[in-house]
C-alpha cells in the first residue's frame, strides 16, 4: 500500500520582486521514483530548497511524513536524506572514516547500519580507499550512502548524474531503483539527463516558469504526449505523404509518420492501397520522454 510521504501545496517563491514559483505542488509516495524536469531556470532547485527548508517559503506548504516543514521542522526533515548536485566528503578520508564522521550526526547508527549502507551502495571492495582515489560515479554512490545512513524514507537528489560517465550513470540508476523497491524509499530526482530518468522513473512532474504543467505516471504522460502520431510502414514514403497530404511527412524512404484522429487511420490506408502504394503495417507512435517534455513545454525555453 502507498502512502504520501512528500506533499508540497501550491508553493510560491519571490526573488527581488520576481516569483519564481508560482503554486507548485507535487507529492512522492513510498516507492515512487519522481522524475523533476524543466528548462533551466523553470524552479526546480528552488523547490527542492523550500522543500528541505533551506529557503524561506513565501506561500503554500510543504509536509513530509505528515509534519510540516514550517511549524516542525525536527520532525518533517528527520526522516529525508538529500544530496544536492555534488556530495560533500572528505578526500583525504577513507569511505568508511568519511561514513563514520557522518554517523556521529545521528543517534544510534552503529557499525552494522554503516556494513549494510556500504553494501546497499556496492562499495564493499573499495570502502578502504581514500575517497580521492574514487571515481565520480563512487563519490556520488558514496554520498548516497551517506544520504542513507539514518534509514531516511524520502531521497531527494538534485542533477545526481552531472560530470557521470555512462557507468557512473547505470550504477546509480541500479541503486536508486533498488532503494525504492527493496528500502520502499520515496525518490524525488531533479535532472536534465531527460533519457536516463526514463529508464528508472515510474512518475514525472514537468515545471516550466514556475508552474507545474504536468504530473503524473510517465507512461500516461508519454502517452498523451503521442496521442494522435501513428507510423505507417510503406514501400515508397514519398510518394506515400504525396498523397496523405500536409498531415503527413516522410520518416525515411519506408516510413510515414501521420498526425491523425485515429478514426481516420482506416480511410487513409485505403487511400494508399487504392494508388497501389504497399502498407505493411500501421503502429502508434510513443515518444520518448525528451519529445514529451518538448511538447508539453514548447521546447526548451524560459520565458
Amino acid at each position: 500500500m502507498q502512502n504520501t510521504i512528500l506533499k508540497c501545496e501550491n508553493l510560491h517563491k519571490s526573488f527581488r520582486k520576481k516569483e519564481i514559483l508560482k503554486g507548485v505542488s507535487l507529492k512522492v509516495c513510498n516507492g515512487d521514483i519522481l522524475g523533476f524536469i524543466g528548462p533551466n531556470g523553470a524552479g526546480k532547485t528552488t523547490t527542492i530548497k523550500l522543500i528541505l527548508g533551506l529557503q524561506k517559503i513565501d506561500s503554500g506548504k510543504v509536509y513530509i511524513n505528515g509534519h510540516s516543514i514550517q511549524k516542525d521542522f525536527e520532525n518533517a526533515i528527520s526522516k529525508v536524506g538529500a544530496i544536492i548536485e555534488n556530495p560533500d566528503l572528505y578526500m583525504y578520508l577513507s569511505g568508511l572514516d568519511n561514513l563514520k564522521l557522518i554517523s556521529n550526526l545521528y543517534p544510534n547508527i552503529n557499525s552494522k547500519r554503516i556494513d549494510e549502507v556500504i553494501k546497499l551502495v556496492g562499495l564493499e571492495n573499495r570502502i578502504h580507499d581514500k575517497v580521492s582515489k574514487y571515481s565520480l560515479g563512487m563519490r556520488q554512490r558514496l554520498g548516497v550512502a551517506q544520504a542513507i545512513l539514518h534509514k531516511p524514507n524520502l531521497l531527494i537528489l538534485d542533477e545526481p548524474t552531472n560530470g557521470l560517465d555512462p557507468e557512473g550513470i547505470k550504477d546509480l540508476r541500479k541503486l536508486l531503483v533498488k532503494l525504492a523497491k527493496e528500502e520502499d524509499m520515496g525518490i524525488l530526482i531533479s535532472s536534465h539527463n531527460l533519457a536516463e530518468l526514463e529508464s528508472f522513473c515510474n512518475k514525472v512532474c514537468i515545471i516550466k516558469n514556475g508552474i507545474v504543467v504536468e504530473t503524473s505516471d510517465l507512461d500516461k504522460v508519454k502517452k498523451e504526449a503521442s496521442e494522435g502520431n501513428y507510423i505507417i510502414e510503406v514501400d515508397d514514403s514519398k510518394k506515400a505523404r504525396i498523397i496523405v497530404g500536409d498531415i503527413s511527412e516522410a520518416d525515411d524512404n519506408t516510413h510515414l509518420k501521420v498526425h491523425c484522429d485515429k478514426e481516420n487511420i482506416p480511410t487513409i490506408v485505403k487511400k494508399l492501397v487504392l494508388q497501389d502504394i504497399k502498407v505493411y503495417c500501421v503502429r502508434e507512435e510513443i515518444l520518448s520522454l525528451e519529445d514529451a517534455f518538448l511538447k508539453k513545454t514548447g521546447g526548451n525555453i524560459i520565458d
